[in-house]
């Protein structure tokens, strides 16, 4: 402590003390040593002589250990040989007892462990089962045991998944052959009424060569032809078709049922399996939007139906509960209604009659094949009458086209005939009897055009066309009968004659071409009764039958006769009326030209040479062509007389007027169109006759006297048609010079005419009161 004072010299004073203090303790520690170094170099000493002796006791000990060890390995060795061979020999007893209790187990866990590599599952659970009730329960204390009836649960419900998958497979697989299945099916049932339908096709050609032998022979070769080709197919493919056990494999179906029934499970199957059907049933009955367009696009979905309901019937067959017939009838009630709405939306797409024909066959094939499955199809057939309208009118459409086609082309003229050959080429057509024309010599002219024949073969067309929808539709020949002759009348009544009415209508069509549609609608309405013959012949049905319809093609080509005799009528008014307007009158002419006027004699020309084409038609029907272009030409002249535009006539112009007055008479008693009785023709000018006669004899005396009475020479004189025409006169005097002189000269003859006008316009205003 003192060092750490502040003492002066107090660290230095340390120092020194204590080295004085460790040299004090090194002169101890030296004579210490000193002191005792003898007794040490002793004690080494006899160390060293130590060490010489425990180095070959060492050497002594180690050599007797080892002679020691080697004299008792072969004691040690067969001793711990006996000691385990007697463990051994107590073990391997002990493992028999054991394995004589657990081997059984193990070889049935074995023989379950290869039932499940080789998909035997329903074989697997029935080993479950032994495991669980009678091998197991025998050694449960093992471990083993313990895993293996931990296992068995997950190994059921592997069990239940991998049969699940491979039903979802098939389900799949059925899905996806339910087209093929559904194809095969249809074949089948089509090729079972192959033989009867083609003999039904012979025998309707038979029944319809009687009345058309060359399309006879025609049609009767074209069915030999297809029904060979239809049995050298059959034979082809017989030994190709299949069946649907052959397309599909339904063990999943059958092993996945059985799995479930053991399980317990088989009504949760039945009710998935149904419901994933129900669910495969709704995307078959799902169409394609483009399915209308094509044959294919129906063929595809009829084979999708019919696979999925031949499925269902094998697997109402084939297992027991799965499936019941009442849930079959329901599926397919379902099925029906939902395919009736698609053909029916679908149908009335297409427009071409031959796809709808061919959706007609599908529809019967698709019918036959289901029915003979045992369902019912009676409300497909009652479809395929709703189609078979739609194909009448599709029908109907391009018959259409073909009758305006036919009318366009044709020239209108008489058939010329140059020989023998050509003769029986056109009746072979047509059903053309004229005793009068047979007696002819050649070259000669048929009275009809080439739109008459070619009109009478595309009915026969459309008859044969219509009777093809008829076919394998299970109805009767008389309704058949029925529906060809009611479709024929609507070809008729309305397809044909709207083209006949359209056809009158158009512009270009002259009275030439009227006059030879007249001619050809006679030829045609004289034919219907051959038609008759010819569907009567078809069908086999007599026409005495009570319920045989009857064709109105007769009211049809008269009506189209008589349109197109009105629109002769009225063409030959249109004719009359452009001469009329190019007429040119002078009505101030002082005197008139001494002949008929230029417009007139060209007119009446006209009606001459157009009443020579008029010689074919029925007399009644030129005779009234013929009084009614008199009785128009007629009006036509008087109303120019008395048109309000016409201020002023003057006497040359009514003599001038009268002179073409005179020609319309002389036409008409020249009697144009034979058959007329007397002047009957002439009378159509008979009020221009009298009107103007009056005026060019100034009988107003004997007009007024006689006015109201039957035997009146002017009868037909109007008071209003005299008053106006007078006026007329009487203003083209006033302004007129030349009559100046006149008028002063002989002021009674004014006084005359203002009297008559008077008395006109008392008479006038006497009608208008009474009136």
């Amino acid at each position: 402590r003192s060092v750490y004072d502040d003492q002066p010299n107090a660290h230095q004073k340390f120092m020194e003390k204590l080295d004085a203090c460790i040299r004090n303790h090194d002169r101890e520690i030296e004579k210490m040593c000193n002191f005792h170094h003898q007794g040490f170099v002793d004690a080494i000493t006899e160390l060293l002589k130590v060490r010489a002796d425990a180095e070959k006791l060492k050497v002594q000990v180690t050599d007797t250990n080892r002679r020691l060890q080697d004299a008792g390995k072969e004691v040690i060795a067969q001793t711990e040989e006996i000691i385990r061979c007697r463990v051994q020999q107590r073990n391997i007893t002990t493992v028999v007892e054991k394995l004589q209790l657990c081997l059984p187990v193990l070889e049935m866990y074995s023989k379950l462990k290869e039932q499940m590599n080789v998909k035997r599952y329903y074989s697997a659970l029935k080993t479950m089962e032994q495991l669980e009730n009678l091998y197991l329960p025998r050694v449960s204390q093992y471990r083993f045991c313990q895993i293996m009836i931990e296992n068995l649960p997950k190994l059921r419900e592997e069990i239940k998944e991998i049969s699940m998958s491979d039903l979802k497979d098939f389900l799949e697989s059925i899905r996806k052959h339910s087209d093929r299945i559904g194809e095969t099916a249809m074949k089948q049932a089509q090729q079972q009424k192959t033989f009867s339908t083609s003999l039904q096709k012979q025998n309707n050609v038979n029944y319809g060569r009687n009345m058309h032998l060359g399309r006879g022979r025609i049609l009767d070769s074209k069915n030999e032809m297809t029904l060979k080709r239809t049995f050298e197919d059959d034979d082809e493919h017989e030994e190709e078709v299949l069946t649907a056990q052959d397309l599909v494999d339904f063990s999943p179906v059958y092993r996945c049922l059985h799995i479930y029934s053991v399980l317990g499970d088989g009504e949760i199957f039945e009710n998935y399996y149904r419901k994933q059907r129900r669910k495969q049933a709704r995307l078959v009955l799902q169409p394609q939007s483009s399915m209308h367009e094509t044959v294919e696009g129906y063929r595809r979905y009829f084979s999708q139906i019919v696979g999925f309901f031949v499925v269902e019937d094998h697997i109402l067959h084939v297992t027991q509960g799965l499936v019941t017939r009442t849930y079959t009838d329901e599926l397919w009630n379902m099925a029906l209604s939902k395919i009736i709405a698609v053909l029916r939306t679908h149908s009335s797409y297409c427009t071409d009659p031959d796809l709808v024909l061919e959706l007609k066959n599908l529809i019967v094939v698709f019918a036959d094949t289901l029915q003979g499955y045992g369902f019912p199809v009676n409300r497909l057939f009652d479809l395929l009458f709703e189609i078979r309208d739609q194909y009448n009118e599709t029908l109907l459409k391009k018959w259409s086209g073909l009758f305006r086609d036919i009318f366009e082309a044709d020239n209108y003229s008489p058939i010329p005939v140059a020989n023998e050959e050509e003769y029986k080429i056109v009746i072979s057509k047509f059903p053309f009897q004229d005793p009068e024309i047979d007696k002819q010599s050649f070259p000669k002219k048929l009275p009809m055009s080439q739109s008459v024949p070619q009109i009478y073969i595309q009915v026969k067309e459309f008859i044969y066309a219509s009777l093809k929808f008829s076919e394998s539709l299970h109805r009767s020949s008389t309704e058949i009968d029925d529906m060809l002759r009611k479709s024929t009348n609507l070809l008729l009544t309305r397809t044909l004659s709207s083209c006949l009415q359209n056809l009158i209508k158009k512009p270009h069509i002259g009275l030439t071409e009227l006059v030879q549609i007249i001619i050809n609608t006679t030829h045609l309405e004289q034919a219907c009764k051959y038609l008759e013959d010819f569907i009567s012949n078809i069908t086999n049905i007599s026409q005495l039958t009570v319920h045989t319809a009857r064709l109105y093609g007769l009211s049809t080509f008269k009506d189209a006769r008589h349109a197109a005799e009105g629109e002769i009528y009225t063409k030959l008014n249109q004719k009359i009326d452009e001469f009329i307007q190019i007429a040119d009158y002078d009505w101030t002419m002082s005197e008139s030209d001494g002949r008929a006027s230029g417009y007139l004699m060209d007119l009446i020309n006209f009606l001459r040479s157009t009443f020579q084409v008029f010689t074919h038609l029925p007399g009644k029907v030129a005779q009234t062509a013929c009084m009614s272009a008199c009785q128009h030409l007629s009006m036509s002249l008087m109303q120019m007389l008395l048109d309000s535009e016409l201020k002023q006539i003057s006497m040359g112009a009514i003599q001038q007027f009268n002179l073409d007055v005179i020609q319309c008479e002389l036409f008409a008693s020249s009697e144009p169109v034979p058959g007329f009785q007397g002047d009957t023709l002439q009378l159509a000018f008979i009020d221009l006759r009298q009107l103007l006669d009056l005026f060019m004899v100034w009988d107003w005396s004997t007009y007024l006297a006689d006015y109201g009475q039957a035997t009146s020479k002017y009868l037909r004189v109007n008071p209003s048609t005299a008053l106006t025409l007078l006026e007329k006169m009487k203003d083209s005097s006033k302004k007129n010079n030349i009559f100046a002189q006149f008028r002063k000269n002989d002021r009674d003859k004014q006084k005359l005419i203002e009297t008559v006008v008077k008395q006109l316009r008392s008479l006038v205003n006497g009608m208008s009161q009474h009136t």
